[in-house]
């Protein structure tokens, strides 16, 4: 493997490092090497890979699991103490745990860690800091160390802090610096971002102004719902659907519930990964037998109007589904135009209900992270005139739950599809 010279000299840390980056220079497989050469070099050492959800988690230890195969593969012990998907042993006594965060870190309690390894560090809430710190306290005399790596979220958490602590080594890459990204391609997506967004996801710079759209302390606070075992007939459900696109891979949709008082109940969150668009169909019939919707309502966009169309065609839901996205007007049934619907509608409805008390989110550490990574600023036209500007790269779920939650606003209308270009 042919690494660049900001790779090799993050492998010949010793201490603390904190990277810092734009997408797809190449760091989780650096820390990868990293991983894998100190475990298979340093007998007796305990390894953990953290990320803010357990499928970030996975997809490091994968490429972990991967690097150790390929070099060290006669280290890796077999039988009953053979790999799984969240732990790997070494004939030397290091071990590799993995594990997500979660919400608190409770569930990576207990261990004593020689090295952590935290991927997409700027999102792991803050109380799991509290709980993973502690954790290397009687190994720091004897050189325990901890890597943080992440694209920014903002200057108000752990992982900015340590960029600026004197404790860690520091490494700051642009994703324009880095040979293996397409020039083209960042040339559309400087065009396509505000200079803000492009600087964070792309230079990997701490921003002040990209703001959380939705506090930490009101998301976890709405969040106590559990999934029901069974589903109640009779009851009031709507279906928020949000269609991966291409260079995103997960499909999610989100159901809730309208009580008799007329509270909104969050009470399921699916998420497909590399799914056809006549599978992503299929799920939403089925889904539709389940719960027997009253409204769908679901992003038709780019990818998403072969979904769409072919729900359109489907007797059982085709006066369900309503397509939403804020590049044309919402039609009533009757043919008369409703106001453009924008992206900002959608977000600050469910921002309100969720201010105001009015939902109850599902407890899942998905939710949460995708939630947390939704972000705004204010932009200017050439007007002067200001705009807010909401995105964010694990808003899959969110946008599923926006479209899921405008069931407030139309639950005594009576919908049919159409549309006009607005």
């Amino acid at each position: 493997m042919i690494l660049d010279e900001w790779q090799k000299e993050v492998l010949d840390t010793k201490g603390n490092i904190c990277l810092r980056s734009g997408r797809q220079v190449g760091k989780s497989t650096v820390i990868s090497i990293y991983a894998g050469d100190y475990a298979a070099k340093n007998p007796n050492k305990t390894i953990m890979i953290i990320a803010h959800v357990e499928r970030q988690a996975f997809l490091m230890f994968e490429k972990v699991l991967s690097y150790v195969e390929t070099n060290y593969k006669g280290m890796m012990m077999k039988g009953k103490h053979r790999p799984t998907k969240s732990r790997l042993k070494l004939k030397n006594g290091s071990i590799i745990h993995c594990l997500p965060a979660g919400l608190s870190g409770y569930g990576i309690r207990g261990f004593t860690i020689d090295l952590l390894i935290a991927d997409e560090a700027a999102f792991i809430p803050e109380d799991v800091w509290n709980a993973v710190t502690p954790m290397m306290a009687t190994r720091i005399s004897k050189g325990a160390r901890m890597i943080l790596l992440s694209t920014p979220h903002g200057k108000d958490n752990y992982f900015a802090r340590c960029f600026n602590d004197s404790t860690f080594t520091t490494f700051h890459v642009s994703s324009e610096d880095c040979p293996r990204i397409d020039k083209g391609f960042l040339e559309e997506e400087k065009k396509r971002k505000t200079k803000m967004q492009y600087a964070q996801e792309y230079l990997g710079e701490f921003c002040s102004d990209l703001m959380q759209f939705f506090p930490d302390k009101l998301i976890m606070q709405l969040m106590k719902v559990g999934r029901p075992n069974t589903i109640a007939q009779g009851k009031r459900y709507f279906l928020g659907v949000d269609i991966a696109r291409m260079g995103r891979d997960q499909s999610t949709f989100e159901v809730i519930m309208l009580t008799d008082t007329n509270r909104l109940i969050h009470i399921e969150n699916q998420i497909t990964t590399k799914t056809y668009l006549s599978e992503t169909t299929k799920q939403i019939i089925e889904l539709d037998k389940q719960y027997k919707f009253e409204k769908i309502f679901i992003d038709d966009e780019g990818i998403g109007i072969g979904v769409f169309d072919h729900l359109l065609e489907v007797d059982e839901v085709k006066r369900k589904v309503i397509g939403i996205n804020n590049s044309k007007r919402l039609l009533n049934y009757d043919g008369t135009a409703s106001k453009r619907l924008l992206k900002e509608d959608l977000y600050n409805n469910l921002l309100a209900l969720m201010e105001r008390g009015e939902i109850d989110l599902l407890s899942d550490e998905e939710v949460f992270q995708s939630l947390k990574s939704v972000q705004y600023e204010y932009t200017a036209d050439t007007y002067g005139k200001s705009h807010l500007k909401i995105f964010g790269n694990y808003t899959h779920i969110a946008e599923g739950l926006i479209r899921a939650a405008w069931c407030k606003k139309y639950k005594s209308l009576n919908m049919w599809i159409s549309y006009i270009k607005a």
